[in-house]
């Protein structure tokens, strides 16, 4: 039941690269229960629907090492029942209610949601309630499942060419952060795990104090709070522990990896040290709003930068792109990944995206350029924004990372400030050399019978 399983490619190229969704017409109400729940609900009454979404402020950053992947493994067995609604039923009474529901796990959250007729909402809310608390944690199912996703790494990342080479280069990047490690896990963490490490993740961060709930659709803002406090009203809280994280080293120079294993295609992963909105500076804030720009000039359709002139142009690119949200909890990458022509070699490939890189520090960009980059944000919010599920998800994400969701309001705002040349000066500040880690593909050949799933490096900010 894992959204990480089925909808990756959806997540990363709708919430995380682009997070923020411009609000559509109708009020968001934020409401806080008594044991510490927070309740956001967006009205929007184009049709009789809404999603319930509850999200819990823990993912794979929270984790320490040894344990990592343990807020991906306990969304598994999160489908696995409780006392009142045996495994199999969660899933069976949605169905029967004509909803659909799944989950997704990454470094900064968790989340559940579930897109229902609107007037069987309470039925969502009774379910998400029951097993906030009431989770049963059988060992043989345990185990099951722990095979499960022990297969599901060895299918996306170890037989990934892509999938290898995208952990490969997070972890170089990183070296204190803990966006070093993988979001379902290192595989001998996840082949060590103990029910126990379940049960006690579970028991600290699953409860209403470390939860938001967030609805949107054709509802009532009071009437939802009446149905929240009568489901969630009623869980206790936990005494929930702040994490020390480890920020982030200094990098003191570019970082150069070589991985090599079997595959059809070389592939260049590059990524740039970045700040985020959250612990930014008030000074620094602007530039966070010129790297969206930045990427979208880079990498916003087929009049962008890379695809004009490294695809299209001197064609030496088969792919390539470029990625950067500054909407994560720790600091950030800037990233490009992509694969070259075979009359090209990845030497040839790097040199043309720092080329590119370069050419915006040395001359800045076109006014045309940043007004087109600018339209196309502006009209991926505006689309965006017919879904009651993207409406909810910009809320539930600003929420759990800790920042104020009325972001959603202002992002295009601060958007349209940006001048050519901040995005000029973001450039020259942050894409230098000795903020860089980059990541090859050299590929091996294959062996007898051998079948590797090829994909490419992602450019955004999954992992």
């Amino acid at each position: 039941m894992s959204c990480s399983r089925i909808l990756p490619r959806l997540l990363g190229l709708c919430l995380l690269q682009s997070p923020l969704v411009f609000a559509a017409a109708g009020e968001v109400h934020e409401f806080k229960l008594d044991n510490g729940l927070q309740l956001l609900v967006k009205e929007d009454h184009r049709a009789p629907i809404v999603t319930s979404q509850v999200w819990y402020k823990v993912g794979s950053s929270y984790e320490t090492e040894g344990k990592t992947g343990l807020s991906h493994m306990l969304e598994h067995l999160m489908f696995k029942g409780t006392p009142s609604h045996p495994q199999g039923e969660f899933s069976r009474i949605m169905a029967a209610n004509g909803a659909t529901e799944n989950a997704f796990t990454s470094q900064d959250y968790t989340a559940y949601f579930q897109n229902i007729a609107n007037d069987r909402l309470e039925t969502s809310f009774e379910l998400e309630a029951d097993r906030m608390r009431n989770l049963l944690l059988d060992e043989a199912e345990f185990k099951k499942e722990r095979q499960v996703v022990s297969e599901e790494r060895r299918s996306r990342t170890e037989d990934n060419p892509g999938g290898v080479l995208s952990e490969q280069f997070h972890a170089a990047a990183y070296q204190t952060n803990p966006y070093h490690n993988p979001v379902i896990g290192w595989m001998s963490d996840i082949q060590h795990y103990e029910i126990g490490d379940l049960k006690a993740w579970y028991s600290h961060w699953y409860a209403p104090n470390n939860a938001t709930v967030v609805v949107a659709g054709d509802v009532d803002p009071k009437a939802v709070l009446e149905l929240a406090k009568k489901h969630f009203g009623k869980l206790s809280p936990s005494e929930i522990k702040a994490t020390s994280v480890r920020p982030e080293v200094k990098q003191l120079g570019m970082k150069r990896i070589l991985v090599k294993v079997p595959a059809k295609q070389p592939q260049l992963m590059m990524g740039y040290k970045t700040p985020v909105l959250k612990g930014s500076a008030p000074e620094q804030l602007p530039d966070i709003y010129a790297l969206e720009l930045l990427a979208a000039v880079l990498d916003g359709g087929s009049s962008a930068r890379l695809t004009k002139n490294l695809i299209r142009g001197q064609e030496i690119a088969v792919e390539v792109g470029a990625g950067y949200t500054g909407f994560e909890r720790l600091e950030t990458l800037f990233t490009f990944a992509g694969v070259p022509t075979q009359a090209h070699s990845l030497d040839d490939l790097e040199k043309a995206i720092v080329g590119q890189i370069q050419a915006i520090k040395d001359k800045g960009v076109e006014q045309a350029e940043l007004t087109r980059a600018k339209t196309l944000l502006r009209a991926a919010k505006v689309y965006e924004r017919d879904s009651v599920f993207y409406q909810a998800m910009q809320l539930g994400t600003l929420a759990t990372l800790g920042l104020d969701w009325r972001l959603s309001d202002s992002y295009l705002k601060e958007i349209e400030k940006v001048t050519a040349e901040q995005v000029q000066a973001a450039a020259q500040k942050y894409l230098v050399e000795d903020q860089l880690t980059v990541a090859r593909l050299e590929p091996q050949p294959l062996g007898a019978n051998q079948r590797i799933t090829e994909d490419q490096p992602h450019t955004g900010a999954i992992r």
